[in-house]
């Protein structure tokens, strides 16, 4: 067996290996692609130890929360893309769809029981860490989870960071440790591994038939078939590797150089629109860094020996790379962080307590304006600038991230109290933009109300110490006036 990165690997129950099963099983469920996965490269070291057959599982549920056409459409990209990528190897891809609630019941311990080893993916957020749990005490056989979300693995880590600063200078003494252990680009290229026979499963996909070639490649009339929610509109994103390449050669080529001056813009349009990608698993944080520095000729001995957590000069790249990399590796991983320690990363007793003292001190304080979930949905407020960015989350399934912090600060002053105020936050962030669900979005959402941040004065009526945002500043502050035409729901919304 390769020796694999210890702090990356799971033993998620004490059974054995099964010596006599058939294949090594992947049940693919995070990392949702071929190149620079973990899991992936832990399963394909596996068959050829065992000298077995390497079976891939992805499935897709339809009862998950906030399903959709959406979602299931970006998905489904995905697992087209990996369905053409897989094919040429010895490895068998079997890509199942739920059509109905609970058609799946049965599918992974029928797998389970001809497989050697079961390796997954290791993700901190959602309902999967609940759903491997629980798999890994109902088979008989080894089962593995694999961290491949980003540079840092989740358990180097000692403790929760509660602020971006300490946590960037915990990157500075370790990050470096970590830069040589990267996946292997393509783990199934050269995989000295047997060639699985189409027939090596034949009995279980009778019963739970793979998907169609009309669902992998998002069929409009196979999605109609689907129950799921069918209001939630296709997004003017598509899904799976081959787009992801797509938007970083994009952003690389032509986004990257204007970045670090002017990624608040929405005008600008130099955001990487990685984000969606990075959450269903279709591009790994490996990859896109690989990508970079190549462009930026930069290796691991320019990095600076000064730990000091400040967001420039440690990387010693450009200016806009750096700003990148802090989004990418600060701001996304302390999430990773967050969500793999903490089983509460979701709830409003999360939250610091200066900033739930602040927030209850100032509970009962008048809202000047009062929105339910309806209106805040369709952007029926008063406000120009936050109904245009509430129109691009429903019609295209994304926002820009200036503005997202902007619309969360708003919900919490339109709302009756801060709890209600969250829950309308996760239920429109989860339900309408792709790379919701995700340990990021959830630390963009709290953010908002205080996590990751400190006290601010002066104390305000309803927010009481949480930083403020106003639209009225955010206007002087950027060009937004082509957006709210771009965006007005009077144009957008039929």
């Amino acid at each position: 067996m390769e020796v694999f990165p210890k702090l990356r690997l799971t033993n998620c129950n004490d059974a054995p290996i099964n010596d006599n099963g058939d294949f090594v099983l992947y049940w693919m469920i995070a990392n949702r692609r071929t190149r620079f996965n973990f899991s992936l490269q832990r399963a394909v070291d596996w068959a050829a130890d065992l000298r077995k057959p390497l079976v891939i599982l992805e499935a897709l549920r339809i009862d998950y929360p906030w399903a959709s056409r959406r979602l299931h459409r970006f998905a489904l990209q995905g697992m087209g893309d990996n369905a053409e990528a897989i094919k040429p190897t010895p490895a068998l891809y079997y890509p199942y769809v739920e059509p109905n609630k609970d058609a799946d019941h049965g599918l992974l311990a029928a797998l389970a029981k001809q497989s050697c080893v079961i390796v997954t993916d290791d993700f901190p957020c959602f309902f999967l860490a609940r759903m491997v749990r629980a798999v890994s005490r109902m088979v008989d056989v080894k089962l593995e989870s694999i961290d491949s979300n980003g540079l840092l693995p989740m358990r180097a880590g000692d403790k929760t960071f509660t602020v971006a600063h300490s946590f960037r200078r915990f990157l500075h003494h370790n990050l470096r440790d970590y830069l040589p252990e990267f996946p292997d680009e393509d783990p199934l290229a050269a995989a000295k591994i047997p060639k699985a026979q189409a027939n090596l499963i034949a009995e279980i996909q009778k019963k739970y038939p793979p998907a169609s070639k009309e669902l992998l490649s998002a069929n409009s009339s196979a999605l109609d078939d689907l129950p799921i929610d069918q209001s939630v509109r296709d997004s003017v994103l598509v899904g799976g590797a081959a787009a992801a390449e797509r938007t970083l050669a994009t952003f690389l080529e032509s986004k990257l150089a204007r970045y670090g001056d002017k990624r608040n813009s929405p005008e600008a349009d130099v955001a990487s629109g990685l984000s969606p990608y990075l959450h269903f698993g279709h591009i790994s944080t490996h990859d896109i860094f690989s990508r970079l520095t190549a462009q930026e000729n930069w290796d691991v001995s320019k990095l600076s020996g000064k730990a000091t957590g400040s967001r420039e000069g440690w990387w010693n790249m450009s200016p806009s790379a750096e700003s990148f990399l802090d989004e990418l590796i600060t701001w996304r991983e302390i999430g990773y962080n967050m969500c793999s320690r903490e089983s509460n990363y979701d709830r409003y007793e999360s939250l610091p307590d200066w900033a739930q003292k602040t927030l209850a001190d100032h509970a009962n304080d008048k809202r000047p304006h009062l929105y339910n979930l309806e209106q805040l949905a369709k952007g029926k407020t008063y406000d120009e600038l936050w109904n245009a960015a509430q129109t691009q989350l429903v019609v295209e399934g994304r926002m820009h991230n200036y503005l997202r912090m902007l619309w969360a600060k708003k919900i919490l002053e339109w709302s009756p109290t801060p709890r209600e105020a969250l829950d309308v936050l996760i239920k429109l962030n989860n339900k309408y933009t792709v790379d919701g669900r995700n340990p990021n979005s959830y630390s963009g959402i709290f953010w908002c109300l205080g996590r990751y941040d400190r006290a601010w004065g002066p104390e305000r009526k309803i927010f009481g110490k949480i930083r403020y945002m106003s639209s009225e500043n955010t206007a002087k502050k950027i060009p937004v006036r082509r957006y709210i035409e771009n965006y007005a729901p009077n144009r957008l919304f039929r």
